[in-house]
This record gives C-alpha cells, structure tokens and sequence, in this order.
C-alpha cells in the first residue's frame, strides 16, 4: 500500500512540474540580449537572461555590437534587450533609435554609476592639480606630455561608446584644446599603457567610469585622484544638465543610472518579462567585484557563467522574488 502512495504522489509531482512547465510565459519564445564589446558587461546581461530561462524563455547568447547599433537592432526588433543603457550618458542613441516610442525602460538597474578624469595623485599632490581648467597652463599640461609635442595626453574612450562626444565637447569647452590631445581608440589598450606609465612613476591623465576593474587597479583617494571640472558644459540631449553635486564638487557627469532596455512590441506582448526588467536590481559594487575578477584573470566564459551562478546563490530569495513577482503578472 505505501509503495502505491509513494508512485501517486511521485506521479502527482512529475505532472505538476510538467504542466508548470508548459504554462511558463516564455515557452517557444527565442530572447536576443545585446551588449557592447565590454566584455565586462556580459555578467549583468547574464543575470537578466537566467532570470528570462526561469521564466520558460530561451535565451541566445549575447550579441556584442557598438551601442547606437544596438539601439538600433532593439527598436527594429531584431535584438530583444540590452542591460546596459546608461542615463542620461546614452540619450543621444536612445532617442536616436527610436526613444520611448520604441523601447520600453521601466525600473533602475544599477544606480551611483560616475565618470570622470583622474590624474596620479603624486603629481596632483606635489602640484597642487585639482581641476582640469588648470591644464590650461602649458606648464602643467606638459607635466602630462607622453609624446614630446608639449601638449598634456589625455587617455580618452572608444570612438561610439558616447563618452567621446562628451570629452570632445568639454575640451573645446573648457578650452583645453591648445594644451591637451585627447586621444580615443581601443580603452583596454589605452589604459594597459596607462597603468604601464603609473607603475613607471609617471604623470597620467585619463578618463574612466564605474563600474569598472580600472578604480581597482588605480584606487581614486590613494593612487589617483577624481579631477573637478569648472562648470557644468555636456551636448545634445544631455545640455542643460547640471553636474555640480549637492556638496558643491563638480566632476563634469551627472552620475548615472543603469537601465534594462527592451523593444518596446515585444514587452507589450510579454507583460511577465516587462515586470521582471522593472524589478532587478544590481548593486555597483557587486559589478566591481567581479570585473575585478576578470582583471585578475578569470575572465573566461565559464568564469563569468561561474560568477553569474555564485551571485543568485547569494541572493537566491531576491532572485526567485523577481522571477515570481514577474510570473504573477496576468
């Protein structure tokens, strides 16, 4: 009799999950996340994508493209989401492609996401360098010379990323442009060079963002310091922003927000993965932490897969609250 109970209860349990199964909102629907270059932005792409495979969805790899092509490929449809639209930094593209008539972006992501120029704190020190109107002076300039034209070098960003527009637009601004190169290419191979002249013991100038390996390797406060900026000056969509914090510190950026960003069609007609995207929430410092394992060197696709599993096992409650939260939707 008890081997009877037991086979009707295993029975019972095996149709449950199998009809569960068959009713998950995502069932035979293919997802196409997209991201940037950045191999560092696949573990907060990852995470929204395990949560879509809780949810029945079948999720592609991510697709690595240049943002305003990105942008593109969501308001068309051809790309379903990306978990790495920055506000306001990103609002040329974003409206560019399409803006809320074509992109659903509900919920904060990430939050507390700065930008900025550093120099090393050695030379800000011993030349009493806190803002970059002071490059300005030739004198000082030269102090960041790396290539004997007597102009400061500053290490810009990768042409396409939309940092450069804003670099672009304060050196004329700020009239630095008869001082200061600024200088855009590859940012991993820029700042490689970078690091190699700071261990050297010499002067560097550069831009960087958080969340990132880079305020790891070069921490703001002991080996650089963050360089404030005379007024507040950005293009395009973001004129008109005032970057000055409550504190009366001005560093050029108003600080961000990170957003997931969907095809605005296909959230309509997925009302539980639209609910998901509102509510995940990824804190900065856990983008940090693991971009700094990446640095270190475990930056494989089973590392990264690897880092993906080790973060929703730490924060399995919120993880399965997201995920049920969505599937509740009707």
């Amino acid at each position: 009799m008890r081997h009877t109970t037991l086979l009707a209860t295993a029975l019972a349990t095996l149709v449950t999950t199998t009809t569960f199964a068959a009713d998950l909102p995502g069932k035979g629907i293919t997802v196409q996340p997209i991201q940037s270059t950045i191999s560092e932005e696949t573990f907060q792409t990852e995470l929204v994508s395990r949560a879509l495979e809780k949810m029945g969805y079948t999720v592609n790899k991510p697709s690595e493209v240049d943002y305003n092509v990105g942008y593109t490929s969501i308001a068309s449809g051809d790309a379903t989401f990306t978990a790495v639209n920055w506000q306001p930094l990103h609002d040329d593209m974003y409206a560019a492609a399409g803006g809320d008539k074509k992109f659903y972006r509900e919920g904060v992501y990430v939050t507390g996401a700065a930008q900025g120029y550093l120099i090393d704190k050695k030379t800000a020190d011993q030349y009493h360098i806190t803002n970059v109107e002071q490059l300005k002076d030739p004198k000082v300039a030269k102090l960041f010379d790396s290539n004997g034209d007597g102009k400061a070098d500053m290490m810009g960003c990768t042409p396409g990323w939309g940092c450069e527009a804003v670099i672009n637009h304060q050196n004329e601004a700020y009239k630095l442009a008869d001082t200061v190169t600024v200088n855009h290419g590859n940012y991993s191979a820029m700042m490689a060079d970078t690091i190699a002249r700071f261990k050297e013991g010499k002067p560097v100038l550069y831009y960087t963002w958080t969340p990132y390996w880079v305020s790891d390797v070069l921490k703001p406060g002991k080996d650089v310091v963050w360089l404030q900026v005379p007024f507040s000056s950005l293009p395009g969509e973001q004129k008109g922003i005032d970057t000055k914090l409550p504190n009366g510190a001005n560093y050029g950026f108003p600080v961000n927000t990170m957003h997931i960003v969907a095809n605005k069609a296909w959230a309509a007609k997925n009302p539980q993965a639209a609910k998901l995207f509102s509510l995940m929430k990824l804190p900065l410092a856990d983008i940090n932490a693991q971009n700094a394992m990446m640095h270190s060197g475990h930056a494989s696709e089973a590392d990264i897969q690897g880092h993906v599993d080790g973060w929703i096992k730490a924060h399995q409650a919120e993880f399965d609250g997201w995920v049920n939260e969505a599937l509740a939707v009707k």
